[in-house]
C-alpha cells in the first residue's frame, strides 16, 4: 500500500491523482446532495464548410448559422442562449476536438471523468512498469499519454450516446415534438444540418434540424417538424406559412 501511494502521488503521477479525487468528491457531492450543477455554456458556430470528421461531427454541429451547446455538465441538458451574433467562421481546431471526442452529445462532466481517469491509468501503469513515476522521462509519458487516452474515451463514451440521447435534462423522456410548429435559425438546404427554435410545453427548445426534401429553408422561416432522424440526433423540417 505504501508503495501504491508512492506511485500515484509521485512527480509525473500527483496532477492526474488529485484531479481524480477532486472530481470523485464532485460525483460524491452531486449524488448526496442531490445538487444539479448546470452551467449556461454555449458556443455558436457559423461555417460556411462542411465538416466531416465523423458522423457525431454532423450531428452535433449546425451548419451556416448554427449552435454547438455543451450538454449539462453534470447529467443533464444545459440550458442554451445565443452568445455570439450571426456570423460566418470556420471551426477551431479545438471546437473539432471537443466534437469528435464526445465531449459535445454527452454530459460534459460524464466525459471528462471518463478521461481523466483514463488518462491517470494509462499514465500511472506505464510509468510503473518503466519505473519513470520519479523522473523527467516519465513526464513524457504523462504529456504522450493524452492522445491515447482521448481515443480510449472516445471508444468508452461513444455506447452512451444513445442513452443521454433518450433522456431529457430532468430523467424524463424526451418531449414529442413531431407535428410542432418552429423558426428556423439558421438557412438549410439538401443534406446540410442547421438550428430551429421550437416551443414546448411553453418553454423555447433549440434543435438540430434538416430539410425533409432537400429544398433550401431560409434563415427566420417558419417550419413543421416533419419527423426524427434515426439516430435521433436530429429533425426533418419543411416550410409552414401560418
Amino acid at each position: 500500500m505504501e508503495q501504491l501511494s508512492h506511485i500515484v502521488f509521485s512527480p509525473v503521477n500527483s496532477i492526474l491523482t488529485i484531479l481524480m479525487l477532486l472530481l470523485i468528491v464532485y460525483w460524491l457531492f452531486t449524488m448526496i446532495s442531490g445538487i444539479d450543477f448546470e452551467y449556461d455554456v454555449d458556443i455558436d458556430i457559423d461555417a460556411d464548410v462542411d465538416i466531416d470528421v465523423d458522423a457525431d461531427i454532423d450531428s452535433h454541429t449546425s451548419i451556416e448559422g448554427g449552435n454547438l451547446d455543451f450538454e449539462d455538465v453534470a447529467n443533464a441538458e444545459l440550458n442554451k442562449e445565443d452568445v455570439v451574433p450571426n456570423r460566418r467562421k470556420p471551426l477551431k481546431w479545438w471546437q473539432i476536438v471537443l466534437i469528435y471526442f464526445n465531449f459535445v452529445g454527452l454530459p460534459f462532466m460524464f466525459t471528462f471523468t471518463s478521461w481523466i481517469f483514463i488518462w491517470w491509468l494509462c499514465t500511472t501503469i506505464t510509468t510503473t512498469l518503466t519505473h519513470t513515476y520519479n523522473n523527467s522521462f516519465g513526464f513524457i509519458i504523462f504529456i504522450a499519454g493524452i492522445i491515447p487516452s482521448l481515443v480510449l474515451t472516445k471508444i468508452f463514451t461513444t455506447p452512451f450516446k444513445n442513452f443521454f440521447t433518450n433522456l431529457n435534462k430532468d430523467g424524463d423522456k424526451p418531449i414529442d415534438l413531431l407535428g410542432r410548429k418552429g423558426k428556423i435559425l439558421s438557412t438549410i438546404k439538401e443534406n446540410k444540418m442547421g438550428s430551429a427554435e421550437v416551443l414546448a410545453e411553453g418553454n423555447p427548445m433549440t434543435i438540430y434540424v434538416k430539410s425533409l426534401h432537400g429544398e433550401q429553408i431560409n434563415y427566420h422561416e417558419n417550419i413543421l417538424i416533419i419527423k426524427q432522424s434515426a439516430d435521433k440526433n436530429y429533425y426533418y423540417v419543411k416550410t409552414y406559412n401560418d
